[in-house]
């Protein structure tokens, strides 16, 4: 039995697709099985919230008069990018505020960012923006200090290179102080684990092997409409995967796109993390066409079925020697307790489940009503058979 995308859109049109999120169809399976399940369910939605740091924007913020090109720019002191044309600026959500004083008073704080700078965007706030230019013949201005807000920029676009990370470590601190990471923060002699993934609602562990999520996938993206543009950085199926071919490791990414003037400061929220830096908080719904029981099995993963690493934060990681202590369930992780070197370890997860879900039942209800269709992808995420490799970095020396 397999369907189409086009057959499963022409259910969506006439109102009569079955469509379930990535926990309803834990149930569905247990009681009906995966024969029949494949047969009635035409959509799984999945979900995800949580920082991701390779997060971004561009815009741009059209022509003054006289003209600049835009050399250097700040909005609200944070720095963007102006290595564009002209009036085209991109803000990175991890840049910080330069001289901000609370990172002064309180150092490690990083209290504001590119992350809050979007979260303020999207919210309809003004910003200020400052330009500096060598100045041209076309484009004579060389300063430029002014307001803007959203409803202001021709464009402004949401595009992340890495997000939806395929499985990720579980961080803990094996050092005998505190430690400050991206993952949060860990006290020492593995005083807490702390890990960032929703689990068996997270999409591409719903869809392992890139069966259908690809490049130009529609989903939703921080409340509004956006696509899957290209495999993350950092895409790596050739992980270690258990015998479901879920990933063990962290393995596969993606880059998405999506116009940020559809979206809503709810799924989309500038974070800070004490003693590493700012980042964004974002949230992606994908769905997956159920087009025939090798999907309905990989949709039906469960959290006990998801392994994750767990590493020591305070040296192997940072000396680019993650070995594993352990692996352990995301049904472990939530419980709220997992067992490392014979020690039983508090955990804290930095994704919202509670969002993720959240999300998966509002695109749920979009493809319900019809006003969310299925794209078919035009291209395939590399896949294990692509036998792409994470290159570390050779440093060379003066040449």
């Amino acid at each position: 039995m397999t369907k189409t995308i086009a057959e499963i859109n022409e259910r969506i049109k006439k109102g009569e697709a079955v469509v379930v999120t990535a926990e309803e169809i834990i149930d569905l399976v247990d009681k009906k099985g995966v024969h029949q399940v494949a047969k009635e369910v035409d959509v799984v939605t999945t979900a995800t919230f949580g920082p991701m740091c390779s997060s971004g924007i561009y815009f741009n913020f059209g022509h003054s008069k006289p003209r600049i090109k835009a050399q250097k720019a700040w909005l609200n002191n944070v720095p963007a990018y102006a290595g564009l044309a002209a009036v085209d600026l991109y803000l990175g959500a991890t840049e910080l505020a330069e001289n901000d004083p609370a990172n002064t008073v309180y150092p490690g704080a990083f209290r504001y960012g590119g992350g809050h700078i979007i979260e303020e965007l999207v919210s309809g706030k003004d910003i200020r923006m400052k330009v500096v230019s060598y100045g041209t013949d076309c484009y004579p201005k060389k300063e430029l200090s002014t307001w803007l807000n959203i409803h202001d920029l021709n464009e402004a676009v949401l595009f992340n290179p890495r997000n939806c990370y395929q499985n990720y470590n579980v961080a803990v601190n094996l050092s005998n102080k505190v430690i400050y990471t991206y993952l949060g923060t860990l006290l020492p002699r593995l005083g807490n684990a702390n890990y960032c993934s929703a689990g068996q609602l997270s999409p591409l562990l719903n869809d392992p092997l890139y069966l259908t999520i690809g490049i130009g996938t529609r989903i939703f993206l921080c409340g509004g409409i956006g696509y899957v543009a290209w495999q993350g950085t950092q895409h790596n199926p050739n992980v270690a995967r258990g015998e479901n071919q879920v990933p063990k490791r962290a393995g596969g990414t993606l880059a998405v796109i999506g116009d940020l003037k559809q979206m809503e400061p709810a799924w989309l929220r500038g974070v800070s993390m004490t003693g590493y830096g700012v980042t964004l908080a974002v949230g992606i719904g994908v769905p997956i066409p159920m087009l025939n029981e090798e999907i309905c099995r990989f949709v039906a993963v469960r959290d006990e079925e998801i392994l994750a690493p767990v590493v020591d934060y305070s040296k192997a990681y940072p000396e680019r020697e993650p070995d594993v202590l352990a692996e352990v369930s995301y049904s472990q992780l939530k419980s709220g307790k997992i067992k490392i070197n014979g020690k039983e370890v508090p955990t804290g997860g930095l994704s919202s489940y509670a969002k993720a879900r959240q999300i998966a039942n509002i695109l749920k209800e979009w493809i319900i009503k019809g006003d969310f269709l299925l794209t078919e992808p035009v291209q395939r995420l590399p896949s294990v058979e692509t036998n792409i490799t994470i290159k570390p970095l050779k440093e060379r020396g003066e040449r």
